[in-house]
């Protein structure tokens, strides 16, 4: 496959792979490349413009939200909703789900997205990459009805499509529609995205660890053991200790060089603090594309059947050999 073929050409090439081929979720792609570029343009203007620091609101979970939080969720939102390919998007930033209403076909569009606009945006303010993450179904509910709630909460194992943007010295677009993992690389120069990445994958193993150390005491005693073991001095370890803070981030680096990112759930957070529609469904399905594995500690995200838009669950994900000895840890410590 040749490195130098455009994301636009690569979208018309692999269409047919796809089993629904119609060309809305070709289109759908293009919406997200096009809503990538505008928001990537915004955040490398941070620091010249007032765009950083909080907006002064909260969002659903309670959390400051940063002012290119807000931007990128209006960019986001705004170009999938101007271009009549969905029929219902859900954000993290917005308290419920949107529907969407084509004035040319009346609910007659198929799909879903879910996005995290703005991955990691409390690191912007210190210039640390960023990312967005998004997520794509089919429908539930009948065509030429309004979306329901049904709609959204679907098992990740049903996701059509997952991707993520990566805001970073160079700005990527990485994607899976089911068919292995492919990364695309922005040329600033003529604002196109060009294959850079082609069938990307988690090594098997791997000797970078990405979790917040700071919280270790409010960690699972599962947990716990497994990071004691990633210090312990034997077997090719110690391993690595990685830590970005935004999800995105610390995923690529583990994807290209083998690793393991955990965020579980604490004394302060019962339930982790990743959100499972919005970052941990489409990450999972990625990583499973990747020949990588993604897990709650006791078994697979993409099994998880939501209860609620902004649920919320531990995550461990990465290089299968590394998860599977995470959940070996976690197992015992509940014998």
């Amino acid at each position: 496959m040749k490195k130098n073929k455009t994301l636009g050409e690569f979208i018309i090439e692999k269409q047919a792979e796809f089993k629904y081929s119609s060309g809305e979720l070709s289109k759908l792609i293009n919406a997200i490349r096009l809503a990538a570029k505008v928001v990537n343009h915004e955040v490398n203007k941070a620091g010249l413009v007032d765009i950083i620091g909080a907006s002064g609101d909260t969002n659903i979970q309670g959390e400051d939200q940063q002012k290119l939080d807000v931007m990128a969720n209006e960019k986001f939102i705004q170009t999938l909703s101007n271009r009549e390919i969905v029929c219902g998007i859900a954000s993290e930033e917005e308290d419920d789900f949107i529907t969407i209403n084509s004035h040319d076909q009346n609910h007659q569009n198929k799909y879903v997205v879910l996005i995290d606009p703005l991955d990691g945006s409390s690191n912007i303010d210190v210039n640390v990459s960023v990312g967005t993450i998004f997520s794509i179904y089919r429908r539930i509910t009948p065509i030429g009805t309004p979306v329901t709630m049904a709609d959204f909460l679907q098992p990740g194992r049903n996701q059509v499509a997952a991707g993520y943007v990566v805001y970073g010295t160079s700005t990527m677009l990485v994607y899976t529609t089911g068919h292995g993992v492919n990364g695309f690389t922005l040329n600033p120069a003529i604002g196109t995205f060009y294959l850079s990445h082609p069938n990307m994958q988690f090594p098997e193993n791997g000797n970078i660890y990405s979790v917040n150390e700071g919280n270790y005491i409010h960690f699972p005693q599962g947990v716990k053991d497994y990071i004691k073991y990633c210090q312990a001095e034997e077997d090719n370890r110690p391993y690595t200790s990685r830590y970005i803070g935004s999800l995105v981030s610390d995923f690529h680096r583990n994807m290209i060089k083998g690793g393991i990112y955990l965020y579980p759930k604490s004394s302060k957070s019962q339930n982790g603090k990743l959100r499972l529609l919005y970052e941990c469904n489409p990450m999972a399905f990625i990583a499973e594309q990747a020949n990588g594995k993604a897990s709650d500690g006791f078994g697979r995200i993409l099994d998880i059947q939501p209860d609620e838009l902004h649920q919320r669950t531990p995550f461990f994900c990465g290089s299968t050999k590394m998860v599977d000895k995470l959940e070996e840890f976690m197992v015992k410590s509940h014998i």
